[in-house]
């Protein structure tokens, strides 16, 4: 799992939405991640109310996905989105840090499969929730 996790970090990092956005590996475990944004204005979709926009917290939904992949059991190289169908449930909260909780909770030889939640400080309501399909790029060796 070490090498798995540092391959993670090594991803979040790569990518340039990630570090734009602040975004922060909190958990990493057997296909499962927990990333999270803190509230940044720059990011703010409707400057009346101050609430985060939606595609700041797709892309943070997405993010924690490929990380759950990544780190899954099945050792996958690499990852890359197929499809994330997201449902916003309520505007996030202004001024409170988001957190997106992915779990790649099946995988197939070429395809894993992800359920992602999205709260800010009051985890008891979501913010958004998805589902999403994502590839498998596999290494020698691994299981598949």
């Amino acid at each position: 799992m070490t090498h798995n996790k540092k391959l993670v970090q090594q991803f979040i990092t790569a990518l340039p939405h990630a570090t734009a956005l602040g975004m922060e590996l909190e958990l990493l475990e057997d296909g499962l991640a927990v990333v999270a944004m803190p509230y940044d204005p720059r990011f703010v979709g409707d400057p009346a109310t101050g609430v985060i926009h939606g595609g700041a917290v797709s892309a943070l939904m997405d993010t924690a996905s490929g990380a759950a992949v990544m780190c899954h059991a099945s050792q996958p190289a690499a990852t890359a989105t197929i499809d994330l169908r997201i449902d916003y449930m309520r505007p996030a909260t202004p001024g409170q840090r988001l957190t997106a909780r992915a779990e790649c909770y099946h995988v197939t030889r070429s395809v894993a499969f992800v359920r992602v939640t999205t709260t800010d400080e009051d985890s008891s309501r979501p913010v958004a929730a998805a589902t999403g399909a994502f590839t498998l790029e596999r290494t020698k060796g691994s299981r598949g």
